[in-house]
């Protein structure tokens, strides 16, 4: 029977663990920063949720989008939209026999171009900060995409 550690360099594998434990994380923060904006800003999105702190009828007036929830929202789903894609790529591009310094590229320019992205959007920083963040972070998972390809196409 094969062991893993004889198909794959655990180097790149645990560089690839870490840096997914680190986008994971963060993407899964923003699910609670959601909540807590919608409990500041009493802007709800659903009616027992406003019913918790305004009873009666005056708790419809709760139900409303508000600006600082829209903007965590948009970034949490351009993570999602951008974040999974990545861990998939990654975790396949990981069986390649890439160099570990190759993956530790990939992987750090990747994660450190999401957290731009995530502060560029929170803070807000002036374009092209979040553009920045989200294009290279595309490029990269891209970058890992075209090889996987080419290495596949070159084993037919």
């Amino acid at each position: 029977m094969t062991k893993l550690n004889e198909i794959v360099d655990m180097d790149v594998m645990t560089a690839y663990t870490f840096h997914a434990v680190i986008l994971i994380v963060k993407m899964m923060l923003m699910s609670p920063l959601t909540g807590y904006l919608r409990m500041k800003n009493k802007a709800f999105a659903n009616p027992e949720d406003a019913a918790t702190f305004v009873k009666g009828e005056a708790a419809k007036k709760y139900l409303r989008t508000d600006p600082d929830v829209e903007r965590v929202r948009r970034l949490h789903r351009n993570d999602l939209e951008n974040i999974i894609p990545f861990l998939f790529i990654a975790f396949f591009y990981s069986f390649t026999g890439i160099s570990e310094t190759t993956a530790l590229i990939h992987f750090r320019i990747f994660t450190a171009a999401r957290l731009l992205h995530t502060i560029a959007y929170l803070v807000p920083l002036p374009q092209p900060c979040r553009g920045l963040g989200f294009g290279v972070g595309l490029l990269v998972t891209f970058s890992m995409i075209f090889q996987l390809l080419w290495n596949g196409l070159n084993l037919l």
